[in-house]
């Protein structure tokens, strides 16, 4: 049974606390490895050793630290189907998909390599009296970040490239349920050259977490996680003056207008809903079917869905893997069952699937539900699983207005063939990501990603151009020299001359 190191300093760390987490295989349903959980006097060593590589870090060129990028891109492209299937194995997305989230988080990288341009400021000569102005951005210190378990690479790589390429340092609280992705970065990062301490990872529980909040040297905190913690990460975070971005759940709709092309409908649906096995904060959970489409819509996912290739995720059919542990897929389980008791039509159960030969994995079937109320736990609630709810509305003016009322507002989409009611739908709809015939609107890696209302907590949505301002602080300099300098006292507010 092999250990998950932590990686402090440059160099794996066993940890000391005598607190495991199991790590599972959730293909077999097997226990495949142990997970130590830091304590707060491990999450100070790697904070410590952070703050020690800081100084000659933000002081190095930014130009050097993008070649140091430089080489960690092409590291992870020679790596990328190890990291691939560390994923798979741990998590349990098909391996294609694993690839894919492999190849985001590289994207990620890739943007982070132009921070010499990023990090420009402006200028502006003689503003009056002698005096230029110019800005610049500075490192904040030590950062943190917290992520999940469904993309243990992506969201990452949301987060770290662009802050040590900012200049700071980090430490990276990764998911226990999947964190060995998190442990080849590291090791990659050193072999391309950044130096220890910069780049550290501990594995933990809300202990680790706790700690990174409540530590003094730490300045900035990034979680990806659920609402309610999101929720309280960023109100303990600010109170203690950190600069906190918190991305809460979810509740993706996708508006199906009547005048929408269905085969292309149903192949969206089919890959943003049960795409691994929903575990995702993009994912669509519910369809709003607008006017006649709705028995249309149903009568094709129906058989699409019975016939989903569910299978270990290394396999190269499978289109959906298992979830990742017992206790989620049981809790999604208990969604289906509040939705059978709150009256809504259970068109597709996939509660009894069974995948031969991995009796023990945790799977389950795509689900499919009609006739879902908004007043339901399964509308109202994020489920995280392989579940689609369908809901239906009148007209296009009720399915804004079942969106913008929802407490979520990360991504949406809307399929039509009618300009107007795309144009009508981006600029009324009130969520932070819109996709138009798009049913995953993540934005690249030079846009930035987030949602709106509970969806998102702080000011700053996630890496592009919005990274850098939350990994840094804006400085204005103004400056004149002696000889332009008039002699005697001014008590007037200075003004351009």
């Amino acid at each position: 049974m092999k250990t998950i190191p932590h990686f402090i300093n440059g160099q794996h760390y066993e940890g000391r606390s005598n607190r495991y987490s199991d790590g599972f295989d959730p293909s077999r349903g097997e226990i495949v490895s142990h997970v130590p959980l830091a304590s707060p006097d491990e999450v100070d060593q790697a904070v410590a050793a952070a703050r020690a590589a800081f100084p000659a870090w933000s002081e190095t060129a930014p130009l050097k630290r993008a070649r140091v990028l430089f080489n960690f891109k092409a590291l992870l492209d020679k790596h990328q189907d190890e990291l691939a299937e560390l994923i798979t194995r741990e998590h349990g997305k098909v391996f294609s998909d694993a690839k894919g989230e492999v190849t985001r988080g590289i994207e990620v990288v890739e943007f982070a390599c132009g921070i010499p341009h990023l990090l420009k400021g402006q200028y502006t000569e003689q503003i009056g009296g002698g005096i230029d102005n110019w800005s610049m951005r500075q490192p904040l210190g030590v950062v943190a970040g917290i992520t999940p378990f469904n993309f243990p690479m992506m969201v990452p790589c949301w987060m770290f490239p662009v802050a040590i390429a900012c200049g700071n340092t980090f430490v990276l609280k990764p998911s226990e349920r999947d964190p060995s992705a998190s442990v080849r970065l590291a090791e990659l990062l050193l072999e391309a050259g950044l130096p220890p301490g910069v780049f550290n990872v501990v594995h933990g529980d809300k202990q680790a977490v706790d700690a990174l909040i409540a530590h003094p040297d730490v300045q900035a905190l990034s979680f990806v996680g659920s609402t309610p913690i999101a929720q309280t990460i960023y109100a303990q975070g600010t109170a203690r003056g950190k600069r906190v971005q918190a991305l809460g759940g979810a509740k993706n709709h996708l508006v199906v207008m009547p005048d929408a092309d269905l085969d292309q409908v149903t192949d969206a649906l089919m890959g943003a809903a049960y795409g691994s096995a929903g575990e995702r904060c993009m994912a669509i959970s519910v369809a709003v079917a607008v006017g006649s489409v709705a028995d249309k819509l149903v009568e094709r996912l129906t058989p699409r869905v019975r016939a989903l290739k569910v299978r270990d995720g290394m396999d190269a059919e499978a289109e959906m893997g298992p979830l990742v542990t017992a206790q989620h897929r049981n809790k999604v389980r208990g969604y289906i069952e509040d939705g059978i008791a709150a009256g809504a039509t259970l068109v597709v159960d996939g509660r009894e699937l069974t995948v031969p030969g991995r009796d023990k994995g945790f799977f389950l079937g795509g689900t499919l539900f009609d006739n879902v109320k908004p007043a339901m736990n399964i509308y109202r609630e994020e489920i995280f699983g392989p579940v689609l709810c369908i809901v239906r509305v009148p007209d296009f003016a009720a399915a804004v207005k079942l969106i913008n009322e929802h407490e979520f507002a990360n991504g949406v989409s809307c399929f039509t063939s009618d300009g107007g009611v795309a144009r009508a739908f981006a600029r009324q709809i009130q969520v932070g990501m819109v996709g138009i015939n798009v049913p995953i609107p993540v934005p690249m890696a030079w846009h930035s990603f987030g949602g709106w209302k509970r969806s998102l907590f702080g000011d700053h949505h996630a890496y592009g151009e919005e990274g850098v301002r939350f990994y840094t602080r804006y400085k204005s300099v103004m400056q004149r020299w002696p000889d332009s300098i008039a002699k005697g006292a001014e008590f007037t507010m200075p003004v351009a001359k």
